[in-house]
């Protein structure tokens, strides 16, 4: 029996991280060097909202450049990892067996939450991309069910990647800019984060609106916390949480990034 493969959570920053690497970049090359290569990825963006979930089922999927005001160069790159259709049926049948309605898309692209990332993680384009949507108004819970629903791929060679933002304030981000220690709104929550996360406290992640310091600040609306709940729902219930990644831009996104390892695999080691 393979061992599964971890569950990822990683703050895939702003788009011109794909012109830049910064640490970020550089942290999560280092990452999917330290991992075997998956037959696929699972990743569920910040960036694509549906009211029910969708997995694109795309062979060639497009690369989407969902923002402006960026850089010309920015608009010219591309990623053209190909599709996985066969894993997006079979998610959609692991959700539907969780009763869960979920569909295929089959013109969806990969958005920046996406395909930023994957420059720096997979930069040959030669692991097969499957993007999940996200449903916020449907809540905390729904997508830690998500997470175990599809589970299962983990133990068939799929990565699980959430990728969203540990906070995620753009007013505060424009007023700071990318100078000066976190705020200590950040730093209070990503502490509060941190601590539940290395306990795999779902309850109290589900619940943070109530609970975190700070958390409506931290993020004002949802969709970049809850690809960080699909990806502990996903982990096994006894993975080791890893905090690769402990950096911040600016005063106002926090860039942690966690992996959830299953306890037979080897450590990565943090940046």
């Amino acid at each position: 029996m393979t061992t599964p493969f971890p569950t990822l959570f990683l703050s895939h920053g702003s788009p011109l991280h794909a012109l830049h690497a910064g640490v970020a970049g550089r942290t999560w090359a280092a990452l999917a060097r330290a991992l075997p290569k998956p037959r696929a990825i699972l990743m569920a963006s910040a960036h694509w909202e549906t009211s029910l979930p969708l997995l694109t089922g795309s062979r060639t999927p497009q690369t989407v450049h969902d923002f402006g005001g960026f850089p010309r160069e920015l608009y010219a790159l591309s990623y053209p990892a190909p599709g996985a259709p066969e894993v997006a049926a079979r998610a959609v049948d692991l959700l539907r067996e969780a009763g869960i309605t979920a569909g295929i898309d089959g013109c969806r692209g990969l958005d920046h939450g996406a395909w930023v990332p994957l420059l720096y993680m997979y930069p040959a384009h030669d692991v097969p991309v499957v993007q999940l949507s996200l449903q916020p108004d449907r809540g905390a819970a729904h997508h830690v069910a998500l997470g175990r629903a599809l589970a299962p791929l983990a133990g068939e060679g799929v990565l699980i990647v959430g990728s969203g933002h540990a906070t995620h304030n753009l007013r505060d981000y424009a007023r700071h800019g990318d100078a000066g220690a976190p705020l200590p709104y950040v730093s209070a929550f990503t502490d509060w984060l941190a601590d539940c996360v290395a306990t795999h406290d779902v309850a109290s992640l589900v619940a943070y609106r109530e609970l975190a310091p700070g958390a409506e600040r931290a993020h004002p609306s949802e969709e970049h916390y809850l690809p960080l709940l699909v990806a502990i729902g996903a982990a096994a219930a006894d993975a080791r949480p890893e905090r690769f990644l402990a950096h911040h831009q600016g005063g106002a996104l926090a860039m942690d990034g966690w992996l959830f390892r299953p306890p037979s695999a080897t450590r990565v080691k943090a940046a």
